[in-house]
């Protein structure tokens, strides 16, 4: 007489299992020993029937708590494992864990399908967002054949009902596993699920209703869109197959980074290049802006680099709402000439004179002198 292996030990679980852990661990381990799954290996199916009652059992409230209580007499004098009570036959059970991946009802392979979903990358400069407008993506899609019409057969020429799964595309194949029946459905193999017989084929698409194509699909580029918004094309995609509509096409836009501004969000950054007599006299500068025109500002004196100036509504749009735009910022930045002739460097160091300074020497002269020095002094006597 075989000696059955405690059920917890059969699916790896010790007594405390949550029931999400035993339907999980049931899971996994049916799958790995399904007979269909492992033709070769004839110790599967045992090993199949003893996970499928451990679970039977384990996952019923008053069973787990009878088999703990009393080991396998428990639930079989309540009509438990092996008894059918628990469920309608296997294909339930699979069916309740599985969702009907083995047995049950599964799609018809013959009805229209929907085309798979397709993604691509459009790059654009940050012009090109601030402008929208349409760009052309070139992509790789399966397409309805235009010969055939995706008929898959010669036109004019007959299709006929797959007479061995009645034009449903699939078969059912039922499996005996002792206790239980498992009931499959599977791809007919005589029309690889077409469910018709093309004797005929259309040369362009080999009978197989759809080709490959590249197609140029035009793109509209929304004012401001940002770096890493999807845009959905709907039927753009690849063809459905027996008359089903196309997927869809999602385009990702890369937005590149530009030499000269920088984003955040809606507003925009940019430096504002000054000479050192601007900084310190005032200017009337030009600020570059994406529009393509300048616009003038008025730098007032002993501007300091890192100072900002705001250019509201300069920015980029907002792709939410066309009528708002963001601003530009305008960032002081110092410009210190890298090559000077004698007389600029005589001037520079008459001017560090004036100001109290001693070139050369990283700090200022203990003693000012100059018109400076004559000012302060001339200060302190009143």
């Amino acid at each position: 007489m075989t000696t059955k292996r405690d059920y917890y030990e059969v699916l790896g679980l010790d007594r405390t299992a949550t029931p999400d852990g035993i339907k999980s661990a049931y899971r996994k381990l049916a799958r790995q020993n399904h007979p269909d799954l492992n033709p070769d290996d004839p110790g599967a199916e045992a090993r199949f029937k003893e996970v499928a009652e451990a679970y039977e059992v384990l996952s019923d409230a008053s069973k787990r708590q009878a088999y703990d209580r009393f080991g396998h007499d428990g639930p079989s004098a309540m009509g438990g494992a092996g008894g059918g009570q628990g469920f309608g036959g296997f294909d339930d059970l699979f069916s309740a864990v599985f969702g009907g991946a083995f047995g049950g009802q599964q799609r018809n392979a013959n009805a229209p399908q929907r085309g798979a979903d397709l993604e691509t990358t459009l790059t654009l400069t940050l012009e090109d967002a601030f402008r929208g407008g349409e760009k052309t993506v070139r992509i790789p899609r399966v397409e309805s054949c235009d010969t055939c019409s995706g008929s898959g057969a010669t036109p004019g020429s007959a299709v006929e009902t797959c007479v061995a799964c009645g034009g449903a595309g699939q078969i059912r194949q039922t499996q005996s596993l002792g206790f239980m029946t498992v009931q499959n459905v599977v791809p007919c193999a005589k029309c690889g699920g077409r469910g018709k017989a093309i004797k005929d084929p259309c040369a362009d698409c080999a009978g197989r209703g759809r080709v490959q194509r590249h197609r140029e699909i035009q793109v509209p580029v929304p004012p401001g869109v940002d770096d890493g918004m999807q845009l959905p094309l709907p039927g753009q995609g690849q063809a459905g197959s027996n008359g089903g509509p196309a997927g869809d096409l999602y385009v990702t836009f890369q937005v590149a980074d530009h030499e000269r501004f920088e984003r955040d969000g809606i507003d925009l950054f940019v430096e504002l290049p000054l000479t050192f007599a601007q900084a310190a006299l005032g200017d009337d500068i030009p600020v570059p802006t994406l529009e393509g025109a300048d616009v003038s500002i008025k730098v007032p004196e002993a501007t300091q680099a890192g100072n900002r100036f705001l250019l509201k509504g300069h920015g980029m749009p907002d792709v939410r709402n066309p009528l708002r735009r963001g601003n530009l910022h305008a960032i002081a930045k110092i410009m210190v000439p890298t090559k000077l002739t004698s007389e600029e460097k005589a001037a520079l160091r008459y001017f560090a004179e004036l100001r109290g300074e001693e070139p050369g020497t990283g700090r200022l002269s203990d003693e000012p002198r100059g018109l400076f020095g004559r000012f302060r002094r001339n200060k302190g006597d009143h």
